[in-house]
């Protein structure tokens, strides 16, 4: 069966020409052209991947992104013209797969869906989904979540996710920024190491936030970033 997907963009040209496209590559696609309407869609039709704008009229992508990542963990691409790294980083904190922005091309929206659908399939079911223990850190992979002794728990982004699977598969040993890069943002071009450095902040402040310490996550000069609840002083 087509794989499912709906797009939420108000600019109703665009929409179709992306509807179009992925059509064509063989995708069941679906369209919604407000906020609402795509949470309404969203039920109806069970996607398994939404490509989302952010400027939306009445409730914006990112209100929607809050809501869906209530209800579901399905892969979201969003679209966004902002070129403020503020916006983007917001999106990937409310739990944004990834994201692309405008102006773009069918083709490379093709490729981010399938790196999006491909990961998933590589980190879902069986042991995939099981809760990562990692010291005093339980990850609870299945729903996003992490969680330190009896503090409340917090949500990670997909993201920060992958980056705490991946140290933590390798714990205490460090992983090499350029097998993380790799790892963590798949096809996407024009990753650099200071996309890494922002990220590796954003997760150790979240640490911090739920009772942890950022050192948990060590840079380990010439070797990469390792997890160690023993880390030394902070380096990165």
């Amino acid at each position: 069966m087509a794989t499912r997907v709906l797009i939420v963009d108000d600019d109703v040209e665009l929409a179709g020409l992306l509807r179009f496209a992925l059509e064509q590559a063989g995708y069941e696609v679906h369209a919604a052209y407000d906020g609402n309407q795509a949470l309404e869609r969203f039920e109806s039709v069970a996607p398994e991947l939404v490509v989302l704008d952010v400027n939306l009229p009445g409730r914006d992508g990112y209100a929607v992104l809050a809501e869906l990542r209530r209800r579901s963990d399905l892969p979201v691409l969003m679209l966004t013209v902002r070129a403020s790294e503020d916006d983007e980083v917001r999106g990937l904190d409310l739990g944004a797969d990834d994201y692309l922005r405008k102006p773009f091309s069918p083709r490379a929206l093709l490729a981010r869906m399938r790196a999006l659908l491909r990961r998933q399939a590589d980190e879902g079911g069986g042991d995939g989904q099981e809760p990562l223990q990692l010291g005093p850190l339980l990850v609870d992979v299945a729903h996003s979540r992490a969680q330190i002794g009896e503090r409340p728990p917090f949500r990670l982004s997909a993201l920060e996710l992958r980056l705490l699977r991946l140290l933590g598969s390798h714990s205490p040993r460090p992983v090499d920024a350029s097998r993380i890069l790799s790892h963590v943002w798949s096809d996407r071009d024009g990753v650099d190491r200071d996309a890494l450095k922002q990220l590796v902040h954003r997760l150790r402040a979240k640490l911090e936030a739920g009772g942890g310490e950022a050192r948990w996550i060590e840079y380990v000069p010439q070797a990469g970033y390792a997890f160690a609840a023993r880390a030394g002083p902070d380096e990165a």
